[in-house]
């Protein structure tokens, strides 16, 4: 049985939960391939239904990708993301299924079963590449980095742009750094347990 963090340990809890923030300006701070390889080893762990991987992830580090993402973005992100060390395009492949018998081996007809149906591929997709953009980001802030996600952008603009052969399609964006708090807005409430969630 894994046991909980004890308190000496609770500064891994405020790192990647209650003291993190979402964050909209960055140091000019580059983040090196060692650093993104390392952040990918982490969240790839995190667990998904059947063990189905269809996360992809394409990180814009440079000037001139970032300049072919900005057209797709909402006003208001595109400033923020320009100056961004690294923005994430967090994707899925609707195929994720072709890679079910090495990665669910304990279900020799996973594959089949998603094989005839696009929908059920499709909800698993985006419910599973959505579960991993979050592992992500838990993963970076646990790796002293910061993140800012944000669904503001065109999808099809950028499934177009980087992704035209129709193979992965965006699902949302992240931008990673280490973060500048004086950008940072006033820190939002969230719901109490009462208003959320129910025990049966």
């Amino acid at each position: 049985m894994t046991a909980a963090l004890d308190t000496a340990q609770a500064t891994a809890l405020e790192q990647a939960f209650t003291a993190a923030r979402t964050f909209n300006k960055f140091r000019p701070d580059a983040l090196s391939d060692e650093t993104l390889h390392q952040l990918y080893d982490l969240m790839k762990w995190g667990p998904t239904s059947m063990n189905a991987q269809p996360g992809r992830y394409l990180f814009l580090r440079s000037d001139a990708a970032k300049q072919r993402l900005k057209p797709a973005l909402s006003p208001g992100n595109a400033d923020k993301t320009m100056a961004a060390p690294v923005v994430v395009i967090v994707a899925m492949d609707p195929a994720f299924h072709e890679q079910l018998p090495t990665q669910f081996p304990v279900m020799p007809g996973a594959q089949a079963l998603f094989a005839g149906n696009a929908a059920l591929r499709e909800a698993t997709a985006f419910r599973n590449s959505s579960l991993q953009g979050a592992y992500l980001m838990v993963a970076a802030r646990l790796l002293g980095l910061d993140c800012g996600a944000m669904s503001g952008f065109d999808a099809a603009k950028v499934n177009a742009e980087f992704f035209p052969d129709g193979r992965w399609a965006a699902n949302f964006l992240v931008n990673i750094g280490h973060g500048d708090a004086s950008g940072n807005h006033p820190r939002g409430p969230r719901l109490p347990f009462d208003t959320a969630a129910l025990i049966l």
